[in-house]
């Protein structure tokens, strides 16, 4: 069986075309199949338009999130309610086209843990989406080891014990497939064209790029979270005392500005990546979901 899932947050108008879109790809494929909808807290007519395609298709399932957690929950839920050996990951805003499952599970099908889609010509705005996705796309590449060069594309195939392996906190479903902890030979990408929303207005903004910089320090502690927090306590608490007599040296015209402001940033990346670790220890030991399946 193939799962699809689909996080909807406000996208009433966005829903029917793009279901009838995709099942009649699904539909082609020959195999079982479901498709998840994951209602995101939305205050729009999103939660009744499901309730409809439920009602009229079998293969339709509604998961009710209890408030708007965002989009790695979202996901998190979709993918531990999933059913399927097989998971295909795609937005509810229509961007992502359904006819390319084909290709993704064809190249599945050759090994590969997770297929990725890699948006050419973004329909976006270059400076405010497009360039920041491009620079973080890379420094993700550099700092996972998985070269991935559309990290942020939700059209994406996966086998599904390895969306199972981790629960999603907020912001950090932009590291997949990296914080599955796959390997970069066990990804692979295929070309997809990018389409521009018809509906509604986008979730995102710049804010999201400085927000995969700060998630993005605390990568590379993830497999170490334990031993990692131990440390980061110890060299916050040494940064926050040198912060301190910097500052109180600047003020007795000892030493430059230069220095508490320099440790001082230190310590605010620092703070970050400590947060993050326990935001992650958190997310695995109490859930990152709560949903009711209608």
């Amino acid at each position: 069986m193939i799962s699809v899932v689909i996080p909807i947050h406000n996208e009433e108008k966005n829903i029917r075309p793009l279901y009838k879109e995709l099942k009649q790809v699904l539909e082609g494929l020959g195999e079982d199949y479901e498709i998840i909808y994951v209602n995101d807290g939305s205050t729009d007519r999103s939660g009744e338009v499901l309730a409809t395609l439920k009602a009229e298709d079998p293969c339709v399932r509604v998961l009710e999130m209890d408030r708007n957690r965002g989009e790695a929950a979202a996901l998190t839920a979709g993918f531990w309610h999933a059913r399927g050996k097989i998971v295909v990951s795609l937005d509810g805003d229509g961007q992502n086209d359904p006819k390319y499952i084909p290709q993704l599970l064809q190249k599945l099908s050759e090994g590969y843990l997770v297929v990725s889609g890699w948006r050419r010509k973004r329909k976006e705005p270059l400076f405010r989406r497009v360039l920041p996705s491009l620079i973080a796309n890379r420094l993700i590449g550099m700092v996972t080891g998985v070269k991935v060069r559309d990290n942020g594309c939700s059209l994406k195939a996966y086998r599904a014990e390895v969306v199972r392996r981790v629960q999603l906190p907020h912001g950090f479903h932009r590291f997949i497939p990296a914080v599955f902890g796959v390997q970069d030979n066990e990804v692979a990408e295929i070309p997809v064209v990018d389409r521009p929303r018809k509906f509604g207005r986008s979730h995102y903004g710049l804010k999201r790029t400085f927000e995969v910089l700060r998630e993005l320090f605390t990568m590379p502690l993830l497999k170490y979270s334990k031993s990692s927090e131990k440390i980061l306590i110890v060299f916050t608490g040494l940064l926050f005392a040198g912060t301190n007599l910097c500052f109180f040296l600047s003020l007795r015209k000892r030493i430059s500005f230069l220095c508490p402001g320099s440790l001082g940033a230190a310590l605010a990346i620092s703070f970050s990546v400590l947060n993050n670790l326990r935001r992650f220890k958190k997310a695995q030991e109490q859930g990152v979901f709560k949903v009711r399946e209608i």
